[in-house]
């Protein structure tokens, strides 16, 4: 009775190492190699595979999916002579498991030591400003040269990415102080042309002003000159008037021209700054009685131009010609004075 329990639990435990070395499971984004007496046979793809027992076995479990690399830091000496330190990053998938697994040992580090070696060599061949300004070149021709190496190990470089560059301490307090000077002539220029702008700003606002000042003055002109010709069109009708009146034997158009002349003779002495003392002449009366005699002058003139203006049917009514008063000489007082 043991010895039947025996075998059947015997027999049990080799079928279910019969069905676990036969039945194979494959994960997504993963590959099985299979090696019959150690040969690599085939490649197993995701899903359920069967194996033949004791005969076929996994040789190698690849990871299909894309893998990041991270190179480590090293120092470089550009074509300058100048010393940087360098690392970065690869982006790496595999594309044929069977050439991944049987045509380079340790893949991962054998990409690594050839991105490193690959790294020394071009950027040694640039100079310090180019490395620090020109990392695309650089990831470019990294991946180039990296992607054509790795092709026969069945796997495929993505990218490549500088992850830092560390210059020397001096050369990047040179660099900062060349930033500041940069900024600082930026700041000058900007301000200077702030300035040009303020300066052409003024002189346009300038400009504006005198135009304007000028078609005021030319306004202003030509309103004194329209003044100064209906004054001058006011006095040809006075004088004409006067005239008339004159021709006339009117004694009192004379006197208006005398009295007119006297008052501007006076005036003139009166607007003078170097005389402190204005002596009034004896004939000042007579004066006053000239201006009187002129306004009866101007009542004459307003009755003619009134008889113009009515029906001549009757004739004009008589004018009486005043006589003005004179003055006795040698001197009098003014009257109403």
């Amino acid at each position: 009775m043991d010895t039947s329990l025996l075998f059947t639990i015997a027999l049990v435990v080799l079928a279910f190492v019969l069905l676990f070395s036969v039945v194979k499971i494959v994960p997504q984004g993963r590959e099985f190699t299979v090696e019959r007496f150690g040969k690599y046979t085939r490649t197993l793809a995701p899903g359920i595979s069967l194996l033949t027992p004791f005969v076929e076995r996994v040789g190698r479990r690849m990871n299909m999916m894309e893998q990041v690399l991270d190179v480590p830091q090293q120092e470089v000496i550009t074509k300058d002579n100048a010393m940087v330190k360098v690392d970065a990053i690869v982006f790496i998938q595999v594309m044929e498991a069977s050439a991944a697994a049987y045509r380079v040992e340790n893949l991962p580090y054998a990409i690594t030591q050839l991105c490193m070696t690959n790294l020394r060599t071009v950027v040694g061949s640039m100079e310090l400003d180019e490395v620090l300004f020109q990392r695309d070149s650089i990831n470019s021709r990294l991946l180039t040269v990296i992607d054509a190496a790795t092709e026969p190990w069945g796997v495929k470089v993505n990218r490549i990415e500088i992850k830092d560059l560390t210059p020397p301490a001096d050369i990047t307090n040179a660099m900062a102080r060349q930033m500041k000077a940069e900024r600082e002539k930026r700041a000058v220029i900007t301000e200077a042309e702030g300035e040009k702008q303020a300066a052409i700003a003024r002189a346009e606002g300038a400009k504006q002003s005198a135009i304007l000042q000028a078609e005021g003055r030319k306004e202003a002109a030509f309103r004194d000159a329209e003044a100064r010709e209906r004054e001058a069109e006011a006095e040809a009708k006075a004088t004409a008037m006067v005239s008339e009146a004159i021709a006339r034997g009117d004694v009192n158009a004379i006197n208006y021209f005398v009295a007119q002349k006297y008052v501007e003779a006076f005036a003139e002495l009166a607007r003078n700054p170097t005389a402190k003392t204005v002596i009034v002449p004896a004939e000042m009366s007579g004066l006053v009685g000239t201006i009187a005699g002129l306004g009866e002058l101007v009542g004459l003139a307003k009755e003619q131009q009134q008889s113009r203006t009515d029906v001549r049917a009757a004739p004009p009514p008589p004018r009486a010609t005043p006589s003005a008063p004179r003055a006795p000489r040698g001197g009098g007082s003014v009257p109403g004075s």
